[in-house]
């Protein structure tokens, strides 16, 4: 059903190759702050603070490393940042408040959720000239390409919905209910499940896509649920989400129940609740899949946790209402 990129696979392949296993650089945007830090993962050490404009959010990488986008949603731009210099070198005229991003896989075009104006924003990366602009439900927030770059996935926070695009018609082709206030969208790699998170509904909805041609026939197959004993329902906010090298399980930061939730998605069973900062909001997977770094927004600190082990192992200093996370193979600089 997806054709898998083999090119953009083996670039891939060849530049975590080109590094040692744990050498990595992890980026986090500072809310409150307006900057990213950017940390060194063998050290955990602050290499620099990088000033963005104001409300830096969502982030992203190209698929060569090369660039790291960064919403601005009070700057309504994003912030092209060099990740050999560590350096803003350019901007994007991204539209009104944008707040998630997706990247296609060979880095040609970048897709924005314009959280006030319902929009998703299509733009060619290099020339910065906006290739289309679709209509979306009301605060469009999480992004995803498929795997194939066939579709974008969007999600609108106040319509309770994933809206799907076709990426060559830029179209709207499809809209699926979920539960209420979604937040992200991640499709597995062979393509066959699109997962939703829902912030104030509490739930994952896994999503059939196996009727690849017809994304309106798409629907919701199953909600998992989260239950923490000593806390309120409406303490389980599920918000990001990330699957594992091979899809075997899902990391979801809980927001205010300040845990990260360990999904296996084969039985859709919660696994494990692993205990870590204020208001968990994002994360992002080592390079070698060993790490899981989540930002916690109310004690401006980032968590790393074991995957082996499901622990957390330390905690590390960042900005003001750290965000987001995006990690990238190698040292930055180098």
């Amino acid at each position: 059903m997806i054709r898998t990129c083999l090119a953009a696979a083996t670039a891939t392949a060849l530049l975590l190759a080109a590094v040692p296993a744990s050498a990595a650089t992890i980026f986090v945007s500072n809310e409150k702050d307006n900057t990213v830090t950017v940390i060194d993962s063998d050290t955990l050490e602050t290499i620099k603070t990088v000033q963005t404009a104001r409300r830096p959010r969502g982030i992203v990488l190209s698929p060569d490393f090369k660039e790291l986008f960064v919403a601005a949603g009070d700057g309504d731009i994003i912030d092209v940042i060099d990740t050999k210099t560590l350096e803003v070198v350019r901007t994007l005229e991204s539209g009104p408040d944008p707040e998630l991003m997706a990247v296609d896989s060979k880095g040609d075009v970048i897709y924005i959720a314009n959280e006030d104006d319902s929009l998703v924003t299509v733009m060619d990366i290099k020339s910065g000239d906006v290739l289309g602009e679709v209509p979306v439900g009301v605060e469009p927030e999480g992004m995803i390409v498929s795997p194939d770059d066939r579709y974008t996935a969007a999600t609108s926070e106040s319509t309770s919905m994933a809206h799907i695009i076709d990426n060559k018609s830029i179209k709207l082709v499809g809209n699926i209910l979920v539960d209420s206030r979604p937040r992200e969208a991640k499709f597995t790699k062979n393509g066959k499940e699109l997962w939703v998170s829902s912030e104030i509904g509490g739930t994952i909805s896994v999503i059939d896509t196996s009727d690849w041609d017809n994304p309106n026939n798409w629907k919701p197959v199953e909600k998992i649920g989260f239950e923490v004993a000593g806390l309120r329902p409406e303490q389980l906010q599920p918000v990001g989400m990330d699957f594992n090298e091979d899809d075997s399980k899902l990391f979801v930061p809980l927001g205010p129940a300040n845990r990260v939730a360990v999904i296996d998605t084969k039985t859709k069973e919660v696994l494990n609740y692993i205990l870590v900062g204020q208001r968990p909001w994002h994360g992002e997977f080592s390079p070698d899949y060993k790490k899981y770094y989540v930002a916690n927004g109310l004690t401006n600190d980032l968590t790393v946790i074991d995957v082996d082990t499901l622990k957390a192992e330390k905690s590390v200093p960042v900005g003001r209402l750290p965000w987001g996370v995006a990690i990238m193979p190698g040292k930055a600089g180098e």
